[in-house]
Formats: C-alpha cells, structure tokens, sequence
C-alpha cells in the first residue's frame, strides 16, 4: 500500500468521527485530473476520480461495495428530480456506449456501469482514451472531456477503492 493509500487509510478513520455533510481528501492529482476521497456524515464513504473544466466535469465515483457510477456535472444543466434520458459515450473513435436509463439530477447526469466485464472495459477504454465525447440518444453533440491523465487516476481511483471496501478487521 503506498503512502498516498495510507494516508487515505487515516483519512477514512479521521471521517468515522467527524461531523458535516461531506469532506474529502485530495489523494492524487494529474493533469487535470483529481483523485479523492470522500466522507459524509452518515459514515459512508466513497472515491472519485474527476476531470475538470471551468463549470464541467466528469466524474468516476467507487463505493465499498464495488459499485462504480458515472458523474457528468455542468452548471449549465438544470434538472429536477426523477428524470431519465437515455444517452450516449464515445470514447475517441471507438464505438459508442449506450447508457440506458442514465439520471437526471440537478446539475448532473448519473448513470451505474454494469457490474461485469461490460464495466470493466469501459473503464480501460477511459483509462487509454484520449478524448470523451458526450452525446444524446440521437448522438447529438452535449459535451465532450479531456482524458488526458486519466490512467494514472484510474490506477489512483483503483487503489481508493480498494482501501474504502478492505474489511475493518483483519482477523475476519
């Protein structure tokens, strides 16, 4: 475990007994990219790898039990609560990637990958992409993200997740 790791490790023990909504810490940067990890209130705890740009942003989260959701925030976008739409992701020139169902929820669009080797690949897709292209059903153009750096934030994103979902006691 490295020292970026440890440090997550005590960050995770100092969130146990902290109050406030959320608090995170800053584990990785790269490029544009930010690794973090996140607490709130309630003790649960997540990781995010997130590109950003001025008022945009593309977001990978992790959770204890594995689960990996998509995050795409923009300050432009205005939805309510309850809304889906289904959308597109293309990663460079390869095929695109339907998210079916994806939530619309205030300034973000959410969407749960699969927990199989569907999920898997659309991660090292990110990991080796150079340039992620956001679009509508229809494939029109919403917005589109950098990658550049994101191996290194996915390898980061990857060992946060493994420290948030690591039992509390090794003699389990």
């Amino acid at each position: 475990m490295g020292i970026r790791m440890g440090v997550a490790a005590a960050v995770l023990a100092g969130f146990a007994g902290s109050a406030g909504a959320q608090q995170s810490e800053v584990l990785f940067s790269h490029k544009h990219w930010q690794v973090e990890v996140v607490g709130w209130e309630d003790g649960s705890v997540g990781c995010v790898a997130q590109v950003t740009a001025p008022g945009e942003s593309f977001s990978l989260w992790t959770f204890p039990d594995g689960a990996v959701q998509l995050q795409f925030y923009s300050t432009a976008w205005q939805f309510g609560e309850g809304d889906t739409a289904d959308l597109e992701v293309q990663i460079d020139r390869r095929a695109p990637w339907n998210l079916t169902g994806a939530e619309l929820y205030q300034n973000s669009v959410l969407f749960n990958l699969p927990d199989d080797q569907a999920g898997v690949n659309f991660i090292l897709e990110v990991a080796k992409g150079n340039r992620l292209y956001l679009r509508a059903a229809d494939g029109a153009d919403v917005q589109n993200y950098s990658l550049a750096g994101s191996r290194a934030s996915i390898d980061a994103l990857v060992q946060c997740g493994d420290v948030i979902s690591a039992p509390g006691n090794p003699f389990n």
